[in-house]
C-alpha cells in the first residue's frame, strides 16, 4: 500500500508526463489518508496502554481489573469499593444462526426468572437492539464476559458504592468521574487525600476507624439532635497514645451515593469559641508558673484600661454556687470560675498565654494525613480585656481537632501527638512534650473530680473511672455575639490513672427542653450524651 502511495505521491495517475492539477490533487488526498491513519494508529495504542474495559471487552476477555482500592475500617468492615455493573444487548441481525440455540439457553441460565428460551427466540428473531437487563450484578457481567457471542453486547462500569452509607460520608467522602472517564477521583475525605495510593494499588486501604463503634456516635448525636431541638451535633473518640481516630462523626451529614445534597461544611472543619474547656489550659499554664493562691471570686472581675477605667466586667452565670469565697488555681477550675480564671491569667508574665497557644499549635492550622483543619483566630492583640476572654474560651476560635489534640496533650503525661487516619500498631507514645508530667497528673485529678462532682457529672459511668471539663460558648452571628444560640462541649478521657482514650462531644444550638431540665448548658446536653455513648462503647473498647 506504502509503495502505491508513494508512487501516487510522486507521480499521480498518469506518470510524471500527467496533468499537474490532478497530481496536486491526489497528493492532498493521499496525504489527508496518511494523517488519518497516524491518529487512528496512536489512539489505537493509547486506548491498548490505557487498558480500558472496553478495549478489554471487545478483544473477548474476560477478566475484570479492580480501578480503584477498596476501604476497610480497622476490622476489614468495607467502607468504600469499586462495584462492577453492566448492560446486557442482543442486536439480532449480528447473531450467526448456529448460535442461536446456545445464545437462549445462555441467557436463560443468566436470568432464570426473567427469561425463558423462548423469550429469547422472540429478541432474536426481532428485528431491533434490546438491552435485555440494565445494571446486571458482577457476578452475571462476569459470567457474560467469560462466554462471548457475536452480537450480545456487554457495556460495563464500575461504581463506586459505600455500604455504611451515610456513616461516614464527612470521613471517607466521595470520589467523582474523572477526565478520563472509567477512572474515579477523589474529591473530598479519605477519597481524596489517599487518592494516590487507592488509584495506584489494589490491597485495601486500611483506616483506624472502627464502625461498631461510629454507629455508636451517629446514634446517641442524632437522638441528642432531636431531644435538644440542636442544629447539629459532632462527636470524635482518638487513641490517647498512638493517635489513632477510632469513631469521627458531624450532623448534618449527607449520603455519598447520592450527591444532590452535599453539607461540606461539617462542625468537624469550622472554628468555634469553646468557652470553659480553655480553663484546662489556663490552669496549666498557672501551675506551670508557680501561681500558688486564692483569688476572691464572689463578685465580677473589672477589667480596666490605662485609665484604670472599667470597661469590661468578667462575671459568672447566676447558676454558679461558689463553696466558699476565695478559690485556689485547682478548685476554679473544678467549678469552672469565670472570674477567678480572669484574675489568673492577669497574675500570668505578659506573653505567657502566646507562647502556650503556639506550644500546643492553637495559632496555626494543622497538616493532619487526613486532612488540613483550618485556620484559627488569634486575638489581634493581648490587652487586659483578651488576655481574660482567652483564659475563659472566648475571643479565641479554633477547630475541634485543635481542642481534643491540646487536652490530650494537657492529660496523658504532656505528649502532643498528632492524629491519624490509618490503623497503627501498638507501640511507644511518639510526639512532643509540652507539658511537664506532674502537672499533667494534676489537672486530670481535678478533671476526675469534675466528672464526679460538678458539671461533669452526667457523663459518668459504671465502672470506669473517667475525667472530663465541660465548656458553653455564645456564638457569633454576623459580627454580633447571640446570647441565644450556643456551642457545647464536653471532653473527656479515660481511664484516668491512665488514660488511654480521650472523646469529645459537641451540640450546635441547643435550646431549652425537658430533656435538658430547661437548660443549655454543656452540663444538661453535651455531657449526658457523652455518657450514653461512654456507656455504649466501654465494652467494644475494652473486650
Amino acid at each position: 500500500m506504502f509503495e502505491v502511495g508513494r508512487d501516487i505521491f510522486k507521480h499521480g495517475f498518469t506518470g510524471a508526463v500527467g496533468n499537474v492539477a490532478g497530481h496536486r490533487r491526489l497528493r492532498f488526498v493521499y496525504s489527508l489518508f496518511l494523517v488519518a491513519f497516524v491518529v487512528f494508529s496512536v489512539r489505537t495504542f493509547q486506548l491498548a496502554a490505557r487498558g480500558s474495559d472496553r478495549v478489554r471487552q471487545s478483544i473477548g476477555s474476560a477478566d475484570w481489573i479492580v480501578r480503584r482500592a477498596d476501604i476497610i475500617d480497622r476490622n476489614g468492615d468495607i467502607l468504600a469499593k469499586n462495584l462492577m455493573s453492566c448492560d446486557i444487548w442482543i442486536t439480532p441481525k449480528q447473531v450467526k444462526v448456529k448460535k442461536r440455540e446456545n445464545i437462549a439457553q445462555f441467557i436463560h441460565e443468566l436470568f432464570p426468572f426473567e427469561y425463558s428460551e423462548q423469550d429469547v427466540f422472540k429478541i432474536l428473531n426481532a428485528s431491533k437492539r434490546v438491552r435485555i437487563k440494565k445494571m446486571a450484578d458482577e457476578n452475571t457481567c462476569r459470567k457474560a464476559l467469560r462466554n462471548r457471542f457475536d452480537g450480545v453486547e456487554i457495556v460495563s462500569e464500575q461504581r463506586r458504592i459505600y455500604p455504611k452509607h451515610r456513616l461516614f460520608s464527612h470521613i471517607v467522602g466521595f470520589v467523582g468521574r474523572s477526565s478520563n472517564d472509567d477512572l474515579f477521583k477523589g474529591r473530598a475525605g479519605v477519597e481524596k487525600e489517599f487518592d494516590d495510593y487507592l488509584v495506584n494499588n489494589t490491597a485495601p486501604l486500611q483506616v483506624s476507624l472502627d464502625s461498631r463503634i461510629q454507629s455508636v456516635f451517629y446514634e446517641q448525636l442524632a437522638r441528642a439532635i432531636g431531644l435538644y431541638q440542636a442544629k447539629g451535633a459532632m462527636g470524635m473518640l482518638m487513641n490517647s497514645r498512638t493517635g489513632e481516630m477510632i469513631a469521627m462523626v458531624s450532623l448534618p451529614d449527607f449520603d455519598p451515593e447520592n450527591l444532590s445534597k452535599v453539607s461540606m461544611f461539617p462542625l468537624l472543619d469550622g472554628v468555634y469559641e469553646f468557652g470553659s474547656v480553655f480553663k484546662v489550659f489556663n490552669t496549666a499554664m498557672a501551675i506551670e508558673n508557680g501561681i500558688n493562691k486564692e483569688y476572691l471570686v464572689t463578685r465580677p472581675y473589672p477589667i480596666k484600661d490605662k485609665f484604670n477605667r472599667t470597661v469590661y466586667n468578667i462575671s459568672d452565670v447566676k447558676s454558679f454556687r461558689p463553696p466558699r469565697p476565695y478559690l485556689g488555681v485547682d478548685e476554679i477550675m473544678l467549678h469552672s470560675c469565670n472570674v477567678g480564671s480572669a484574675q489568673i491569667a492577669h497574675d500570668l508574665p505578659y506573653g505567657t498565654q502566646q507562647e502556650f497557644m503556639h506550644r500546643v499549635h492553637m495559632d496555626e492550622p494543622l497538616q493532619l494525613d487526613f486532612g488540613r483543619a483550618a485556620k484559627t483566630l488569634m486575638p489581634r492583640q493581648w490587652g487586659p480585656t483578651e488576655r481574660a476572654t482567652v483564659s475563659i474560651g472566648h475571643g479565641i476560635s479554633v477547630t475541634p481537632m485543635h481542642v481534643l489534640l491540646g487536652i490530650n496533650s494537657m492529660t496523658n503525661g504532656g505528649i502532643y501527638i498528632y492524629p491519624t487516619i490509618l490503623k497503627k500498631e501498638i507501640g511507644p507514645m511518639v510526639g512532643e512534650r509540652v507539658l511537664d508530667s506532674e502537672i499533667s497528673e494534676r489537672l486530670r485529678g481535678v478533671m476526675y473530680r469534675i466528672a464526679e462532682e460538678t458539671t461533669g457529672r452526667n457523663a459518668r459511668v459504671m465502672g470506669m473511672k473517667i475525667g472530663g471539663k465541660t465548656g458553653t460558648a455564645e456564638k457569633h452571628v454576623n459580627g454580633r455575639i447571640e446570647t441565644s444560640k450556643n456551642m457545647t462541649t464536653f471532653i473527656g478521657v479515660f481511664p484516668i490513672e491512665a488514660p488511654q482514650y480521650i472523646i469529645m462531644v459537641t451540640i450546635d444550638e441547643p435550646q431549652r427542653t425537658e430533656a435538658s431540665s430547661m437548660q443549655r448548658t454543656a452540663a444538661w446536653n453535651a455531657a449526658p450524651t457523652a455518657g450514653k455513648i461512654l456507656n455504649a462503647i466501654l465494652p467494644l473498647l475494652f473486650e
